[in-house]
């Protein structure tokens, strides 16, 4: 059945109108949660859904709720870097920490993700750090994505993995009804994280895992409610 089976996380951001290859560390603001929490209540609960062939499943450390991808990290100048984060530092001087809520997983097109809610003050800090990102560029690279709701990944496709069958290699690529229906029969509940920072990282993958260098931190520092 046409679209029954979930498409490679890798192949895709590799292939759209603004690529990010293999390899290329491009900046990313992310809000990063406690890997404590996340370990117990989003990774290790459903181990038997993310590490399925031809899934790449996310590393506790690793497990972050993007909020802007923006340009390749060498061509920014530094200059730029320090005033986006001072720009973005400033305007979170008024945005108190915030509670998300995030739900059990579903299984998307290319991605097991949990979405979360409330998506208004997390989408605040996206539109943020895309202002001030194309003021301070000039408006050179683009920021994705274009609509925004939080959401956390845990495992993504990858057609990539091999699956060895006699003397002939086939691309595995997963089921989603199969993979729905294995969730179905797991427990869990929504997870409560707390976002209290902004996370700039230098971020790149490798068509298995993302990983990232860290650059600066920028807390939320109104009053919380």
């Amino acid at each position: 059945m046409t679209g029954s089976f979930m498409e490679s996380f890798f192949d895709r951001v590799e292939s759209r109108r603004n690529p990010w290859p293999a390899g290329r560390a491009d900046l990313h603001w992310h809000l990063l949660p406690d890997q404590a929490v996340v370990r117990e209540a989003l990774v290790e609960p459903y181990r038997a859904i993310t590490h399925r062939p031809g899934l790449a499943p996310v590393p506790a450390p690793w497990v972050h709720c993007t909020l802007l991808h923006a340009g390749p990290v060498d061509q920014y100048r530094d200059e730029e870097i320090d005033a986006i984060i001072e720009r973005v530092a400033k305007e979170c001087q008024t945005i108190a920490p915030f509670d998300l809520v995030f739900d059990r997983p579903t299984v998307g097109t290319v991605a097991v993700e949990c979405a979360a809610r409330p998506g208004e003050p997390a989408r605040q800090l996206w539109e943020l750090t895309a202002r001030a990102d194309a003021e301070i560029t000039g408006g050179r690279f683009p920021l994705i994505p274009a609509v925004y709701y939080p959401h956390i990944s845990l495992a993504y496709g990858n057609r990539g993995e091999l699956q060895q069958t006699g003397a002939r290699a086939s691309t595995i690529r997963p089921d989603r009804r199969e993979l729905k229906a294995a969730l179905a029969d797991l427990p869990g509940e929504p997870v409560v994280l707390r976002a209290d920072r902004l996370c700039l990282v230098a971020q790149q993958h490798d068509r298995q895992h993302i990983t990232w260098t860290p650059i600066a931190e920028v807390p939320l520092q109104a009053p919380a409610r």
